[in-house]
């Protein structure tokens, strides 16, 4: 039986870029993983192709996978999103397998490899550290968390949408609302990951691949999520109290 190697986190905080520098700078450990798909009633953003980053299809046709035993359904951000137990179940046996998206499913497959025994690691990728959220508590006058973590993610997804898209809609508006918005109660999942890896540099950030090489906290966390891949435990990773973010 492989190993479950999950990768969450609060959207654009830099999951999808992290995973891509994995295949390119350590592509003898991504090609280690077979990547789990999961299945997605949202439209497909640019760039995105089905089948490969997920199993596009109509919200009604997810809503009917609730009537299949293998198959959990999750509400995420105004979606729905659903995995294949079965399916990840097979593909365990044969290797490791790879999820990377966010942390409803993060925490829900956390779940599955702890009833079912599958080893496993468990990594969030955070917009703040550990200190900072610390720090951020302290202060007189107080700063209150939520708002601050929901504006930090909104620049991130505001900056994201426009490299995309150029022009905003107002749909699009209304979507990176209601993501930034979550982000603080997806934060508060983090505690029950093996490790926490601390990254400023979003999928916003040039620094994961406009000089060809990461730089920044870009390069730091896929070197700190490489190591902990070969069972390594570097320097700056974090483990989070269930009380940071209260």
């Amino acid at each position: 039986m492989g190993r479950l190697v999950i990768l969450s986190g609060p959207s654009c905080v830099g999951k999808g870029p992290l995973y891509a520098a994995l295949k390119k700078f350590y592509p003898n450990i991504a090609g280690r993983l077979s990547r789990f798909v999961l299945y997605d009633s949202r439209a497909p953003r640019p760039g995105e192709v089905d089948g490969i980053d997920y199993h596009f299809r109509r919200r009604n046709e997810i809503e009917a996978l609730r009537e299949q035993p293998h198959f959990r359904v999750f509400a995420v951000r105004n979606d729905l999103q659903a995995m294949d137990t079965r399916n990840l179940k097979r593909r365990l046996a044969a290797s490791d397998v790879f999820f990377e998206g966010n942390p409803f499913i993060g925490s829900g497959l956390i779940e599955f490899v702890r009833a079912h025994d599958i080893a496993s690691l468990s990594v969030f990728l955070s917009p703040l550290t550990g200190e900072e959220i610390i720090e951020l508590k302290g202060r007189v006058p107080s700063v209150c968390l939520p708002e601050f973590i929901t504006d930090v993610m909104r620049r991130k997804l505001l900056r994201r949408t426009k490299r995309q898209k150029g022009i905003l809609s107002q749909k699009d508006l209304e979507n990176i609302e209601i993501r930034a918005e979550s982000a603080y109660g997806e934060m508060q999942q983090a505690w029950q990951f093996d490790h926490v890896i601390a990254c400023h540099d979003g999928e916003d950030s040039e620094n994961w691949d406009a000089f060809y090489h990461p730089i920044g906290d870009a390069r730091r966390a896929i070197q700190v999520f490489a190591a902990l891949l070969e069972g390594h435990r570097p320097d700056g990773v974090e483990t989070w109290g269930q009380d940071l973010i209260g």
